[in-house]
């Protein structure tokens, strides 16, 4: 039988007690999806899992603007970061909203017609690079920041995840490459989509007040999830040694939102630091990671749940370059408008 997890054997949903029950239950109420792999491979860092889905969950699903408008951006997003799970994931999903051939011109690759629409792929894809001209103006009203950054910044995290720790294959046989297919599993996610969310009911799910959260998104529930996250992640840190560290938010720090090639100057060897090397991997280039980067590190006594904390500290140390880049106080685009679709 064959399965989505590359590195890890989460255990099946079914199974699961606690938090991480509690977390697969709102999945299913609120995205409409039972199991969802992107979220069960995280299933063995409870914390994390529940950090996550509270970030998605409180910009993507139930965040200010339109959810057509989101999707556009977290496509945009999963573009950039050339993770073609998440790309046909959002395919789906705007079939689900209805926009049946926007949802195909881009399964083709292709740009919206619509202006608006445009430019929030465009926004999308250029938020991976600091300073990148399609940042501004902004494609969305200022009131709606925290939802539509916050759905970025989310998928600029679990864009990471995905490539790292699952395979390529949203359905089995990558059936959802087939239009029959995407337009049938959008429609049958459509009812749960047009559902509107009350905010905050996924905070109950993480662990002590994780504090105020960002300036962008103070006042809404978005600011604590991604607080949140933010701190399970880099505790994640733990796992490496000083020095390498150092090394990782160094590297970090300098990257200029391109992707690496095959081999460059400041990726460590595995065979000395392989630690470093698959956080710098997960951060810069988690679809290069292989599976001798992973059996270079991932030795007794690391597990699952090791692994997972790794990547995951690996992909927010590139969100928080990535957010720390952003420009929160760029004008916005006369072209904005409240309904996207």
């Amino acid at each position: 039988m064959t399965t989505p997890f590359r590195y890890t054997q989460p255990p099946p949903p079914r199974s699961a007690t606690g938090r991480t029950a509690d977390v697969y239950r709102q999945l299913s109420e609120d995205f409409g999806i039972d199991g969802a792999v992107t979220f069960v491979v995280l299933s063995s860092a409870p914390e994390l899992l529940a950090a996550t889905w509270a970030l998605m969950r409180e910009s993507l699903l139930a965040g200010d603007g339109s959810r057509t408008g989101k999707e556009l951006a977290a496509l945009g997003v999963s573009r950039a970061n050339r993770c073609p799970f998440c790309v046909d994931a959002h395919t789906v999903l705007l079939h689900a909203t209805g926009n049946h051939s926007l949802a195909e011109r881009l399964a083709r690759g292709g740009t919206p017609e619509k202006e608006v629409q445009a430019r929030m792929v465009a926004w999308g894809e250029a938020t991976r690079v600091p300073g990148h001209p399609d940042l501004t103006p902004l494609p969305f009203f200022a009131r709606h920041t925290a939802a539509y950054v916050g759905t970025a910044l989310s998928f600029h995290f679990i864009n990471r995840i995905v490539s790292a720790l699952l395979t390529e294959n949203l359905l089995p046989g990558n059936a959802q490459r087939l239009r029959p297919v995407r337009s049938l599993a959008g429609r049958s996610l459509a009812k749960t989509l047009r559902r509107r969310l009350a905010p905050g009911t996924s905070l109950a799910l993480l662990d002590a007040d994780p504090g105020p959260g960002p300036s962008w998104a103070a006042g809404t529930t978005v600011a604590p999830a991604y607080a949140a996250l933010r701190t399970v992640a880099m505790e994640g840190a733990d796992l490496l040694t000083e020095a390498d560290q150092d090394l990782v938010r160094n590297v970090v720090a300098a990257w200029d939102g391109t992707h690496q090639p095959l081999v460059w100057d400041a990726l460590p060897d595995r065979r000395t630091r392989p630690g470093a090397r698959l956080t710098l991997l997960a951060a810069l280039a988690p679809y290069r990671i292989t599976d001798e980067d992973v059996a270079a590190w991932k030795r007794p006594p690391y597990t699952d749940r090791c692994l997972v904390r790794l990547v995951a500290y690996g992909a927010f140390a590139a969100v928080d370059r990535i957010e720390r880049a952003m420009p929160f106080d760029a004008p916005i685009s006369h072209e904005v408008m409240d309904r996207q679709g």
